[in-house]
């Protein structure tokens, strides 16, 4: 499996750390997702002192949304210096509850290493309710 470089580099370019003040810092973590129709989303992190922040991913999610799209072909995050980041569970959860088709959707989990979003939810608790979409 192979993620398109172009969309790691994408992401790297959003992911500037920045510090707004002292209690919130963002840009750390950028994320890039590429929609089945082909266009790429891109979200930053938000880091707050008392954890109301927000991950880049889902940040991403969102501005794909906002243009009425919701199937995920391939995903990464990275840090500032280009590294693939592992999608935390929250993101996993969410992106596989936008489209059952995003089961599919690739995302590299460290540099290198690409799987199924599928194989990082191995036992999906959505199999075994009744098919909502």
């Amino acid at each position: 499996m192979n993620i398109n470089l172009d969309l790691k580099k994408i992401a790297l370019k959003v992911a500037t750390p920045k510090q707004l003040n002292g209690y919130i810092g963002y840009g750390h973590v950028g994320a890039a997702i590429q929609t089945d129709a082909g266009n790429v989303y891109t979200g930053v992190s938000i880091d707050t002192a008392c954890s109301l922040g927000f991950c880049a991913e889902h940040a991403a999610v969102a501005e794909m949304l906002k243009h009425g799209e919701c199937r995920v072909k391939a995903f990464v995050a990275v840090d500032s210096q280009g590294n693939a980041l592992p999608p935390c569970g929250r993101c996993r959860e969410l992106i596989s509850q936008l489209n059952k088709h995003n089961r599919n959707a690739l995302v590299e989990v460290q540099n290198g290493v690409v799987v199924s979003l599928a194989q990082l939810l191995p036992y999906d608790w959505k199999e075994h309710l009744p098919n909502p979409w």
